[in-house]
């Protein structure tokens, strides 16, 4: 038997899913670019310190607004409980700075449909209301001081590095001006090309792997297992065995969203697609992040309730999709189809491959191999030393040397402070 060409049916799948997705991610990364760039930060963790329907609100606003891959955002709520921040609003931030984002959605609705970006942008907030709601009841007394307790002891965990940098640029002045000025163009590029950095291995991950479903597991077998001659069963089975799934595929970020397609023309329910997605949150990876970061019982109670909250969101965005009509009456997500030819994603791909190579290139001339390697390492290393706003200077691109004692290039981002009134957004 031939063992090569099944593989390289797959990889040769997975490669032209990879094309078809290109031209989205690259929009999708540079759009969240700006928002995180331009969009000030201030006092974070004082409008997360409760679990109020305002803090709630606050925490899925900023979350949003910090794209991150699943890693950074994990390790970016910790940071927020140390510094004071509610579980429940620490815990709101991290899921809404995974699935609220805006490379989710572009990525979705292109190739999966704009009802997927509609339920994710629908089923998120009530998964973050699901979410706060356990914890009144199973996150709360000596389990929270254990894992404060846990928390305050920073144990490295992922992506320490990126979740720390807030590199917005906190100048006066108009979204465009800022948006234009050598500062603003500074951090843009190297918001993009630190979350290209982030999340190439889950987006490569994914690829591979939805590759593989899509090349060698026969689509009746995906439809038998997911009861699609059974519409209620279905919609039960769906999202109960769509997280399971995302925990077992180790893939997270936008990097499940090829995975979720195949899944999709396989037969799962369209609420299984929804709580699959979400499940980017509790892949064993991150499981065993959150054991490092609030200890073993937190743990279990996060994975627990993250878990109850995906299911219950999924047969909600069933219910209401079904409800209202808006359930795709056909199972043909584009990235599944796809295959590489001469047509309107290719010029699509070549515009913005050349904005790619020119964010990369602002990027690595501002020092960027630098910031490339801060990326990493102990949550202390880069949370301490003091803010910029007590000694007086810029946290964003362009500002000057840490503690006001050293002189660096005017262009360069900088390492950010992890105390003060201007706080991580990435």
């Amino acid at each position: 038997m031939d063992l090569f060409t099944p593989v390289l049916h797959a990889l040769a799948t997975a490669g032209a899913m990879a094309w078809e997705i290109l031209w989205p991610l690259i929009l999708g990364f540079a759009l969240s670019g700006v928002v995180q760039a331009l969009v000030r930060r201030e006092h974070v963790t004082r409008l997360l310190s409760g679990d109020s329907p305002r803090a709630l609100a606050a925490a899925t606003g900023l979350g949003a607004a910090s794209s991150s891959c699943s890693y950074a955002a994990v390790a970016l709520a910790r940071s927020l409980f140390r510094k004071g921040a509610s579980f429940a609003s620490a815990m709101a931030f991290e899921i809404a700075s995974t699935n609220l984002v805006i490379e989710l959605g572009i990525i979705l609705a292109l190739l999966m449909g704009w009802q997927f970006t509609l339920a994710e942008f629908i089923g998120g907030p009530i998964m973050i209301v699901l979410v706060a709601l356990f914890f009144r009841f199973w996150m709360r007394g000596k389990i929270v001081d254990a894992a404060r307790a846990q928390a305050e002891k920073g144990i490295a965990g992922f992506m320490e590095g990126h979740a720390a940098m807030d590199m917005s640029v906190q100048g006066e002045g108009s979204f465009w001006a800022r948006l234009f000025s050598r500062r603003g163009l500074d951090s843009v590029a190297a918001y993009f090309v630190m979350d290209w950095a982030a999340v190439w291995k889950d987006i490569l991950g994914g690829l591979l792997i939805a590759g593989a479903f899509a090349a060698w597991v026969p689509t009746q077998w995906l439809r038998a297992f997911f009861f699609e001659g059974s519409p209620v069963l279905a919609a039960i089975w769906g999202p109960l065995i769509g997280p399971v799934i995302a925990m077992l595929s180790f893939v997270c970020s936008v990097g499940n969203v090829p995975l979720a397609a195949v899944l999709w023309n396989g037969g799962i329910s369209f609420g299984g697609v929804a709580s699959f997605i979400f499940a980017d949150l509790i892949v064993i990876p991150v499981i065993l992040i959150y054991r490092k970061y609030y200890g073993g019982r937190a743990a279990l109670r996060i994975t627990a309730t993250f878990y109850l909250a995906m299911v219950l969101a999924g047969y909600a965005v069933e219910a209401l999709f079904a409800f209202t009509g808006l359930t795709p009456g056909t199972r043909s997500a584009t990235v599944t189809e796809a295959s590489v030819s001469w047509n309107y994603t290719t010029w699509l791909n070549i515009a913005f491959l050349a904005l790619a190579v020119l964010l990369l290139v602002r990027f690595f001339m501002n020092g960027g191999m630098e910031m490339l390697k801060m990326m990493g390492g102990s949550p202390d290393e880069h949370e301490h030393g003091g803010s910029d706003e007590d000694h007086g200077q810029d946290s964003g691109p362009g500002g000057r040397g840490q503690q006001g004692h050293r002189q660096v290039n005017d262009q360069r981002p900088q390492r950010p402070h992890g105390h003060g009134g201007q706080h991580h957004g990435h």
